[in-house]
């Protein structure tokens, strides 16, 4: 088991946000583009470490995604990552256990948008994928986001969803989702 650190972005130093950075570009094996790098920061992060290196990330920020006439407040899940050298060996399921707790204790639900390959993971762990269609709340207003259908997956908590409805998320640079 990994010791994990439970922290705001606000309560990170700089060579916690630089380790943070180099997973990700580590784990994507590319650099995230700034936008998108931007999207795991303003929540709280979980850190994974194990003697005294950092081998998982997980991040929970607030969004408002709005379902059947509703803002909801959600917890986004964002910049989940393992070191590859350390996959199959739980620490996925101890970011997500702390992650779930979070967004269980402060949020009416909780949303993410995965990866081809992460898939089976969230699913295993009760976050259905969203079956309705996606869109995102743009400048320009409300417009379809087709090649994220399929991938988002959500964690109910204290809402009632229509999981063959329309999703919406609000607007950010980047991949809105």
């Amino acid at each position: 088991m990994a010791e994990l650190r439970v922290a705001h972005t606000s309560d990170l130093d700089p060579s916690t946000v630089a380790a943070i950075e180099a997973l990700l570009d580590e784990v994507f094996a590319e650099e995230l583009p700034d936008h998108d790098w931007e999207h795991v920061f303003g929540g709280l992060h979980v850190l994974a470490y194990d003697d005294g290196a950092l081998i998982g990330h997980a991040a929970v920020v607030q969004r408002r995604l709005l379902h059947g006439g509703r803002a909801l407040r959600t917890g986004y899940v964002e910049g989940v990552v393992v070191r590859r050298e350390r996959h199959g060996r739980g620490h996925g399921a101890e970011l997500m256990d702390e992650i779930e707790r979070i967004v269980r204790g402060a949020y009416t639900l909780g949303a993410l948008s995965s990866s081809d390959m992460a898939l089976g993971f969230y699913a295993a762990r009760g976050w259905p994928a969203w079956r309705g269609p996606t869109s995102a709340l743009t400048p320009e207003g409300i417009r379809r986001t087709p090649n994220d259908d399929g991938g988002i997956h959500v964690l109910p908590v204290d809402v009632e969803l229509d999981f063959d409805g329309e999703l919406t998320c609000d607007w950010r640079d980047g991949e809105v989702w």
